[in-house]
């Protein structure tokens, strides 16, 4: 990736996730960037190729954290854990502003959008993946525990940049033992 094009995805990355989609233009991106036009169309066809190279970026970034947690998780069931610990950890990070995702959405409400479809397979994978981890985790049906998993996160996430982190983080995790417990009795 050339130094222009990490400056444009950078600078786009933190004003959206700060400020935005819808309220951060390009001519900002280019200035704080540093950046001209045309570099940005040498790499991007336009800001809506910008915003989804951002949700790829937060996408990519998810799914490394959920894969060196489970990686480094003993059993099944700390693998579970080590996927909360890392979003419970995420929400503490300072200047968290809630889900990257879910604030996309918020903007791109259209179902056949590029954006609220980039969106929905994010989600796609993270359920799936979250279905898959508690399946390892006791006999009972799993399909319900893994989307309450799912809304406990959104919940957090949601909470965690509205009022203080630490006790949300902390009861997100207390919910999720909260499903192990139910799925190991």
């Amino acid at each position: 990736m050339s130094d222009a094009r990490n400056r444009l995805l950078g600078t786009a990355s933190r004003l959206f996730y700060g400020e935005g989609l819808h309220s951060v233009g390009v001519d900002r991106i280019l200035a704080e960037a540093k950046v001209t036009r045309a570099t940005m169309y040498r790499h991007f066809a336009g800001k809506e190729d910008l915003v989804l190279e951002y949700l790829a970026e937060a996408d990519k970034a998810t799914r490394q954290n959920v894969e060196a947690g489970v990686a480094a998780a003993t059993n099944d069931a700390d693998a579970v854990r080590a996927v909360a610990r890392g979003i419970a950890g995420h929400i503490q990070v300072e200047g968290f502003r809630g889900c990257a995702f879910l604030n996309a959405v918020a903007e791109y409400a259209d179902p056949v959008h590029p954006v609220h479809m980039a969106v929905q397979a994010h989600r796609k994978w993270f359920l799936d993946t979250v279905t898959g981890l508690l399946a390892r985790v006791g006999n009972t049906p799993v399909e319900l525990d893994a989307r309450h998993f799912v809304m406990l996160r959104d919940g957090a996430m949601a909470a965690g940049c509205l009022s203080d982190p630490g006790p949300i983080a902390d009861t997100f995790c207390e919910a999720v033992e909260g499903i192990l417990r139910a799925r190991m009795s």
